[in-house]
C-alpha cells in the first residue's frame, strides 16, 4: 500500500511493513536529545526508572544552549547536572559552551541526524530535522527521561498535510517569508498533530539553511512533524558530515494526503508576524514604519551562516540608527567562527552590532537581550507571544535577517529596497 514519507519512516522504526494515520506504534529512537532547561527534569525521571545505563550513550545528544554562558545561579546548577550526567554515563555527543551552539543548529552541523532517522528531542521545535527527509518531533521531559532508558517510544501515526510551492521568488524573499505566509495560510492549529510535508519545485531551489526555518516552523501551526524529502541539496550536506548509510526515501505517488495545498509563490512578498501570534502575518507593503528598540538576528530559525551573511551585505558600509539594539548571535561556534573568516562578523560589529555567544539568547526570554516594558523588536526567531522575549507589554515582530539587517539601519520595521 502507498505511504507518506512520514508514515514510511514510521513503519521502518516500528516494524510493520504499513502503517496508516491514527495507528499507535512503538518506535525505535536513532537519537535523543535534550537541552539545559529540560535534561535536568528528564534525568531525574530516567533515574527513577532504576536503570543503571542509557540505551546507548552514542545516541543521545545533551546541549546547553537556552541560559548559557550561565545568567545565574539556577541556571548554573541546571547546566551543572546535566554535565554530570553526561560524564557519569559515558554521553558521547555531548557539547560544552565553546564547543556548542544552538541545540537544533548542532545536530544536524555535527553529523548526528541523516535521513531516514527518527529523533526525539525535549524541544518543540526538533521539527527542523525534517529538512533532512528524518522524522524529528519534539516531546516532554517525562518522555525523554524513559526513551534515555530504553530507547524507544510511542507515537500515534499522523495524517499528512502537503504544501506544494510554485512558480519564483521575489527578490528578497526567502524560506522565513514562505513558512510565515505559510502559517497565516493555515492559523497555529491549522496543522495540529499532523505531518506539513513541504514540496514542490519552489523547495528545491532553496539552501538547507532555508529548509531549516521552513522546518522548523512547522510546529507553529501546531503539526507534530515538518518534512522535505532529501535530495542532492540535502544528500551532499550531510556527505559532508556523516559517515552513516542514510535511509532515503519519498511518498509513493498514490500516498494519501488529508489535504494538498498549492501556493503560489510569484507575488508573495516579504512577510512580516506581527505581535502575539506567528500566525498574525501581513506582507511587508501592509505594515507601516513601526519604530523599534531592538533587532535581534539568530535563533534556531536563523542563526546560519548565509542569514549572518545576508545582513552583514546588507549593513556593510552603513549604520544602525540612533537607539536601536542590534543584537547577532551565531548559531554554532563553527559559524561564528566562519563568520569572523569572512569578515560577517566585523561588517556586522562596524554597522553597530553585538555579536552574542553562541546559545539560544533572547528567543525565549531567557538572556542577553531581554525587552522591557513599551518596548518592541524585531526579530528572526520563531514565536512572538505576549512577554516571549521580555516583559508582557513588549511586542515582538518576526521577519526574515534581511528585513531585520534593513530594519536596524532604518529604525523602524522596512525592507532593503527602502534603504
Amino acid at each position: 500500500m502507498s505511504m507518506t514519507i512520514t508514515e514510511k519512516i514510521l513503519a521502518y522504526h516500528a516494524g510493520p511493513k504499513h502503517v496508516s494515520p491514527g495507528d499507535l506504534i512503538e518506535v525505535k529512537v536513532d537519537m535523543a536529545m535534550a537541552n539545559d532547561i529540560t535534561a535536568p527534569l528528564a534525568i531525574k525521571v530516567f533515574k527513577q526508572t532504576g536503570v543503571h545505563s542509557v540505551f546507548d550513550p552514542e545516541r543521545i545528544a545533551l546541549i546547553p544552549d537556552h541560559f548559557v554562558p550561565n545568567k545565574d545561579i539556577g541556571s548554573a546548577e541546571q547546566a551543572k547536572l546535566m554535565r554530570e550526567f553526561a560524564t557519569e554515563y559515558h554521553i558521547k555527543h555531548y557539547y560544552e559552551v565553546g564547543q556548542s551552539g544552538i541545540e537544533h543548529v548542532i545536530l544536524p552541523e555535527k553529523g548526528l541526524v541523516i535521513p531516514g532517522d527518527l529523533v526525539i528531542g525535549a524541544d518543540s521545535h526538533t521539527c527542523t530535522y525534517g529538512a533532512l527527509g528524518a522524522f524529528s518531533t519534539g516531546v516532554g521531559s517525562t518522555d525523554l527521561g524513559v526513551i534515555m532508558a530504553t530507547g524507544k517510544t510511542w507515537l500515534k501515526v499522523p495524517p499528512t498535510i502537503k504544501i506544494e510551492y510554485e512558480g519564483h521568488l521575489q527578490p528578497w524573499v526567502r524560506g522565513k517569508d514562505l513558512i510565515l505566509f505559510t502559517l497565516r495560510t493555515l492559523g497555529v492549529d491549522g496543522a495540529n498533530y499532523r505531518a506539513l510535508e513541504f514540496s514542490g519545485p519552489v523547495i528545491k531551489t532553496l539552501s538547507m539553511a532555508q529548509r531549516f526555518t521552513v522546518t522548523n516552523m512547522a510546529v507553529e501551526a501546531g503539526a507534530k512533524n515538518g518534512i522535505i524529502e532529501p535530495d542532492e541539496i540535502a544528500l551532499a550536506f550531510v556527505d559532508q558530515r556523516s559517515h552513516r548509510r542514510p535511509f532515503v526515501c519519498t511518498s509513493d505517488p498514490g500516498a494519501d494526503y488529508e489535504n494538498v495545498i498549492k501556493i503560489v509563490v510569484d507575488t508573495i512578498e516579504p512577510q512580516i508576524a506581527l505581535p502575539h501570534s506567528p500566525a498574525n502575518v501581513r506582507p511587508l507593503s501592509e505594515v507601516p514604519h513601526i519604530s523599534l528598540d531592538q533587532v535581534f538576528i539568530g535563533s534556531c530559525t536563523n542563526s546560519y551562516l548565509e542569514d549572518l551573511r545576508e545582513a552583514a551585505t546588507i549593513l556593510k558600509g552603513r549604520k544602525v540608527a540612533k537607539g536601536i539594539r542590534l543584537i547577532v548571535i551565531p548559531g554554532s561556534q563553527l559559524i561564528y567562527s566562519e563568520g569572523i573568516e569572512q569578515g560577517i562578523i566585523k561588517t556586522l560589529i562596524d554597522a553597530g552590532a553585538v555579536i552574542g555567544p553562541p546559545c539560544c539568547g533572547p528567543c525565549l526570554g531567557g538572556h542577553l537581550g531581554i525587552l522591557a516594558e513599551g518596548e518592541r523588536a524585531l526579530s528572526t526567531s520563531n514565536r512572538n507571544f505576549m512577554g516571549r522575549m521580555g516583559h508582557p507589554k513588549s511586542e515582538v515582530y518576526l521577519a526574515s535577517p534581511a528585513i531585520a539587517a534593513a530594519s536596524a539601519v532604518l529604525g523602524c520595521i522596512a525592507g532593503p529596497e527602502e534603504l
